[in-house]
Formats: structure tokens, sequence, C-alpha cells
């Protein structure tokens, strides 16, 4: 049985971690530890989770249990200066931030720069020890990883949606338009004034426009896919719902490709995995279909007189595009089942 241990569980990260664990049959928790609300049970901060986990909340330096692995459900930096004790320890590190989603010091550098955070790493010999966390096109470095930087929800969602096109060369990568809205979750716990109910309620606005953080991670991704470097256009959007993510993705197809030849390469694709769900143009597609699941529902569609492939790419902010990526790595991190933990179908309506 896997002793699991979770840092940041007041968070939204945290306690999706927590629900995801407790229906686990190969994981415990041994260990909820915060900065904030300690001494106090994780059930009187979600009292959903009362009977289902009543643990109290300890502050990280007064942890003393031994664990197999650790969850990071925190921002930037705190992964990073923590890590390396638990690995001294033997215990393997799964990351929320973007602490190990790059594994040079060179290329933290340039995301820390873009974000305003000190371009230094706390625990540069971790970097060449980590992987990123998408199973679905790094499942063999991820089982052999010590460290794992889970992905940023805006980038699985991108990565996903487009990864089968720029693998086959069937469009022209340099005109990748990723039109992405995210609920209000994405935003995270801590009250904000342009994220609080009375701002939000029927309120729809972009934000970071061509500076988001996770184009990085798409970037670096569809370049890897591509073979060469490939530069994409990034809008983020929040829109007045809790959870989700619809990211629109939009680019011109090559020269004779068709709408069949781009779902075929997508049906192929992932005809294996688990959490990602292929659906042709005759389909209808939301965000219910994926709401409270680890899955992906991408929706291929063709504009035959524009001759441009659109791809609609559904996840769960808070599971596919957080704690459910971090426990499908844990599973393969771990040699488990990897949908162990993960079969909930997610919530209606």
């Amino acid at each position: 049985m896997l002793r699991v241990t979770i840092v940041g569980c007041g968070g939204y990260g945290g306690v999706g971690a927590i629900e995801l664990l407790l229906q686990h049959p190969d994981a415990r928790i041994v260990a909820l530890l915060d900065v904030n609300d300690v001494g106090k049970k994780v059930s009187e901060l979600y009292p959903h989770l009362h009977g289902a986990c009543d643990m109290a909340i300890v502050h990280p330096d007064e942890d003393r249990t031994e664990s197999d692995v650790v969850f990071f459900a925190t921002p930037d930096g705190v992964g990073m200066k923590n890590a390396v004790k638990y690995r001294a320890k033997g215990v393997k590190v799964i990351d929320y931030s973007g602490d190990f989603r790059f594994d040079t010091a060179d290329a933290y550098r340039d995301y820390a720069t873009r974000i305003g955070l000190s371009p230094e790493h706390a625990a540069p010999d971790l970097l060449s020890q980590s992987a990123y966390g998408i199973c679905e096109l790094h499942r063999d470095k991820i089982a052999k990883a010590n460290v794992v930087g889970n992905p940023g929800c805006f980038a699985v969602s991108s990565i996903l949606g487009a990864y089968p096109a720029v693998k086959g060369g069937l469009i022209d990568a340099d005109t990748l338009v990723f039109d992405a809205k995210t609920g209000v979750s994405g935003a995270g716990k801590k009250v904000n004034p342009t994220w609080h109910y009375p701002h939000r309620y029927e309120e729809m606005n972009a934000y970071k426009i061509a500076k988001h953080q996770h184009v990085m991670e798409v970037e670096r991704e569809l370049s890897i896919a591509a073979g060469r470097p490939v530069n994409v256009t990034l809008v983020t959007q929040a829109v007045p719902v809790a959870r989700g993510i619809m990211t629109c993705i939009y680019a011109k197809a090559a020269p004779g490709v068709s709408y069949e030849t781009i779902f075929q390469a997508y049906f192929s694709q992932y005809a294996s995995e688990p959490f990602v769900q292929v659906h042709g143009e005759k389909d209808a597609v939301g965000n219910r279909g994926v709401r409270g699941s680890n899955r992906c529902a991408l929706w291929v569609n063709f504009d035959r007189r524009t001759h441009t492939m659109i791809v609609v790419s559904h996840i769960d902010n808070l599971v596919k595009g957080q704690a459910g990526s971090a426990v499908q790595c844990m599973n393969v991190m771990f040699g488990l089942p990897e949908t162990a933990g993960l079969g909930s179908p997610g919530t209606y309506p």
C-alpha cells in the first residue's frame, strides 16, 4: 500500500487529491500538511469529507511520518525548496506548480523570468530526474522518474488537443491558435477581488493575452512533436462556471488533408488511452461530459470552406488538469494500474 503525503492539502488541488486517493485501492494518505489551518481536521474545511477523512492538518515543519510519495499542491517555489529533503529519504515527488515542468536550469530560468519569479532554481540537481506529467505522451519517462512536474491545466487541454495533428504534419503548426476558457476554480481558493462571486457573476473576460505561462509548455511539447520550433497563440479567458476548461484549437490544414484524415489521426493516437475520448464532428460535446472525471474529450471538426481544423478540447481543470493527472502519474511511477482511483465517470448535472 503506497503511503502518500499531501502538502497544501487545504487548497482545491489538495482536496482534489484527497477525494481521489480515498477511492484508491493501493494508496492511503498518511499526512496532510499545510501552513494554514494547522490543527484543524480537513473535514472542518471541507464538510463533505466528514467521516471519510477526518485527519488533522499538520504544519510541514512538524511532519514526522514516513511516505513513499509526496504531492506538492502548492504555488511555484514551494516544491523546489522542499523536494530535496524528501528525495534524500527516497520519497518520490509530484509537484503541481511549474517548479519541475522543465528539465534544465536554462529552461526553468526562461519560465521563471517570464512570470516574474527568481530565475534561480532551488534544486537544479533534481531537474534531470524530473519528467513532464502528461502520461499519454511521456509514460515511459514518468515510469522511471523520481520527480514529476504536473502539467498546467491549460497545457493539458491544449497539448492533447493539438498533438496528433502536429505530429502527423496535418496542419500548418505556425497557424495554431488556442482559445481557452476556464472556470473560476482555476484561480484557486484564495479570495481575490476579481474572482469572487459578485464580480464573476455573469462576467466573462480574457486575461494574460499572449502572456500566459502555460504557453511555454505547449510550445515545447508541440515543437518536440513537429521536430522543429513551434510558436502558438494562446488566449485564456474566465467564464462564470465553477470548474472546467474548454479549449478551441484552430489551424490551417495542410494541402490535401481532409476531415477524415485528421479524425483518423486522433482516433489512432488515443485509441488505447483510457482517459482520452475522441468525438467526431456529428457528436455533441460539452463540459458536463468530463466534469468531475479524469477524462479529456476531444471533438474533432473541420471547416471545409476555409480548410481549417477545429478541435474542441474539454477537461475538468481540477481533475485531469490537476489532481487526477497527479494520481495518474503516481500510478505510472509505481507500476500500478494507470486507472486506479480514477474510475469515476464524473458528476451530473
